[in-house]
């Protein structure tokens, strides 16, 4: 069963820190100006979350024994402070997507981590070794979450909703909006019979991963750590846990978008070879560009949405004229990838950009090239402009995964490719904080 609890959360003293809004930061993979942050507050998350690294850091000296220290200090100071009760948090995204407002609800509890594909907790997506090891790091530092993972649970009845979304905005015990506009509000709730009514709701649901893979894997193996370092565990401390912000899988608000890939490093006879071994497999148009930059992206994604499932855009074979690629003999195609992979791994369009045109015609095959030939951004304008810039060769656009689909995928026992999805938008570091610790100690012994 899936097992969700109340915890005794970290957070922010607002008498010192003031606006709540100039302290948090996104999730450290999302971070993409991490000196914004520093400059908005002394107190800013950042510095516990994605704390910079120096030119003389050392085994004992670096970005995660500062962490460290620093929230130490916050906590010694009364910066930060604990809770009192164990409580569940219920959060409230409110943004703009689309010229519409969007509402949506989720519950940050601690979920009781379990080895995954053995139980209700389900992986969708492939992890990288980089961020894996920063996010162990920072765990054996700072022993804390700093940002929650996302977990998606089907709840087509609607049962747990409503114990979500009948709290008084005017009673939020935090407001916070970040640098995109979203406004995020949060409650605590205490009441043990909300709290058990909950629990048992969520505990014959499946748990699905939908961003925080890396903090969740590299949760799993602090608990390793720790469990073989203790002299006694019942299971029930702390580094059992890991941070989650649960959301219903059917809620219309749920945002999923695109993300984008560049690539460098290609050797040249690849990309001479490239063209060919497109015409192939694929029908090509080429669109060319408009007034402006802008303008010009906003037309290729609206002509890439019209074409749907099975197409991809490709700047940098062309000028700067955009290659739309559509799948000629899409199932055919599709039949040809990896044996082992589920049919709706072999549906969505990532996995066969991934299969087909990254491994089989640019030579992108392991994951040791991914990290060093890939580069991953939502941002369409920052793509054509790498690719402009000569950072990068090609950049390759997407249109986004169905939720559905990629849940297919995960209960099928499969993941997709590393980033291929987004979720919009993200709960960011800062609001809870939970702390992987009994009581408070010194974090560096």
């Amino acid at each position: 069963m899936a097992e969700v609890q109340p915890f005794r959360g970290i957070r922010y003293n607002l008498q010192r820190v003031g606006d709540l809004s100039k302290v948090i930061c996104p999730p450290f993979d999302v971070i993409s100006d991490g000196r914004f942050y520093y400059r908005r507050s002394p107190y800013n998350i950042i510095r516990l979350e994605s704390s910079e690294e120096r030119p003389e850091d050392t085994a004992t000296d670096n970005r995660y024994v500062r962490a460290a220290r620093t929230m130490q200090s916050w906590l010694e100071e009364g910066t930060l402070v604990r809770d009192e009760q164990p409580a569940l948090y219920v959060i409230e995204h409110r943004f703009l997507y689309q010229g519409s407002l969007k509402s949506r609800w989720g519950l940050i509890a601690r979920l009781r981590l379990e080895e995954l594909g053995t139980g209700h907790i389900r992986a969708h997506e492939k992890t990288m070794k980089r961020p894996a090891k920063d996010r162990l790091n920072l765990l054996r530092c700072c022993r804390a979450n700093f940002s929650p993972i996302l977990g998606l649970f089907h709840d087509a009845e609607g049962e747990i909703a409503p114990l979500l979304s009948n709290l008084p905005s005017e009673q939020a015990d935090v407001v916070a909006r970040d640098n995109d506009g979203v406004t995020y509000l949060v409650w605590s709730v205490t009441d043990q019979r909300v709290i058990t009514k909950i629990g048992e709701l969520l505990a014959d649901k499946v748990i699905y991963i939908a961003d925080g893979h890396h903090r969740y894997e590299m949760g799993l193996m602090y608990r390793k750590e720790q469990c073989s370092t203790a002299r006694h565990s019942t299971g029930e401390e702390p580094f059992n846990f890991v941070m989650a912000s649960l959301m219903r899988a059917e809620d219309p608000n749920l945002v999923m978008v695109p993300t984008h890939r560049l690539v460098r490093g290609v050797r040249r006879d690849k990309l001479a070879e490239l063209e060919h071994s497109l015409a192939v497999h694929f029908d090509m148009e080429l669109l060319s560009p408009i007034s402006d930059l802008s303008s010009t992206l906003e037309v290729w994604m609206e002509a890439l949405g019209r074409q749907g499932q099975g197409t991809f855009g490709l700047y940098g074979l062309d000028g700067t004229r955009l290659r739309l690629l559509t799948a000629r003999r899409g199932q055919a195609l599709r039949e040809s990838m990896e044996a082992d992979e589920p049919p709706s791994w072999k549906e969505l369009d990532v996995s066969l950009l991934h299969w087909v045109i990254l491994r089989g015609m640019l030579g992108i095959d392991t994951l040791e090239k991914e990290e060093r030939c890939l580069e991953y951004t939502r941002d369409g304008f920052q793509a054509l402009t790498e690719v402009d810039c000569g950072n990068y060769q090609l950049a390759f656009f997407l249109n986004p995964a169905r939720i559905p689909h990629v849940l297919e995928v995960s209960d099928a026992g499969s993941r997709v490719p590393q980033k291929s999805t987004y979720f919009h938008p993200k709960t960011p570091a800062g609001l809870i904080v939970n702390p992987l610790w009994d009581r408070l100690t010194r974090l560096l012994l």
